[in-house]
């Protein structure tokens, strides 16, 4: 009786350790984008980390989308061995303006990555996909980048809720690149400077010869002359 009672009061604990287990197991992996903070204003490089979080599926394609309100002038990408990348533009609503006073009416507003059979991100395995972009918008502290990962057993993931401040991360966060405000650089004042002497030029140096020399022969000639005038009044003998 006493085995019997043991086991019936053991189970509710073991479900409950177990239940309790489940939930302390952290969360898998998430695609994020690297490094999560770019200064407003600037030219950056970014990569979107994708790890494959299936047990048996594989990666085969990665879609990213670059947020319309804040569209972006200047997106290049780096090729990837094994993966094609198409950008996909969007006519703008209001064009951006760029430094030389240009319009630009069109922006990249997706970019899909897509292996070969060779290429596929396995599980336990992750992939980065680089991409420039620039100049960061100054009017916002954040853009948000919804991504669609899709494996080869048809499951997607989406990649597409916005974390809020103050609450819980949702499953599946967008990669969100944090902007921060640019910190201008100090005016530095350049140390004063003493003008060195100058050097003396030739033609001066040239012009200061000569004079020795004629002093020379004017002392000379002086001295020539005091020894005759002193051989002249000698006694003869």
């Amino acid at each position: 009786m006493r085995t019997s009672t043991a086991r019936r009061l053991a189970t509710p604990g073991v479900l409950a350790a177990a239940t309790l287990a489940a939930t302390a197991v952290p969360a898998f992996a998430h695609v994020t984008v690297q490094p999560g903070t770019a200064a407003q204003g600037a030219y950056t490089a970014v990569a979107f980390r994708v790890p494959d979080e299936s047990d048996k599926a594989s990666t085969t394609k990665l879609e990213v989308s670059l947020p319309a309100d804040h569209p972006v002038a200047s997106v290049a990408i780096q090729p990837v061995p094994g993966w094609t990348a198409v950008a996909a533009k969007t006519q703008l609503a209001t064009p951006l303006k760029t430094d030389d006073g240009d319009s630009i009416t069109e922006a990249v507003s997706t970019i899909t990555w897509t292996a070969d059979p060779t290429a596929k991100i396995a599980p336990g395995q992750f992939q980065e996909f680089k991409v420039s972009l620039g100049p960061l918008p100054t009017d916002t502290d954040a853009l948000v980048f919804k991504a669609l990962q899709t494996y080869d057993d048809g499951t997607v993931v989406r990649w597409i809720d916005d974390t809020k401040p103050g609450q819980p991360e949702p499953q599946h966060p967008a990669p969100t690149l944090t902007l921060t405000k640019g910190v201008a650089p100090t005016p530095t004042t350049p140390p004063k400077t003493t003008p060195a002497a100058a050097a003396p030029t030739t033609s001066s140096a040239d012009s200061t010869a000569r004079t020795l020399g004629v002093i020379g022969i004017v002392i000379g000639a002086i001295a020539a002359l005091l020894g005759a005038l002193g051989f002249r009044r000698r006694p003869s003998a």
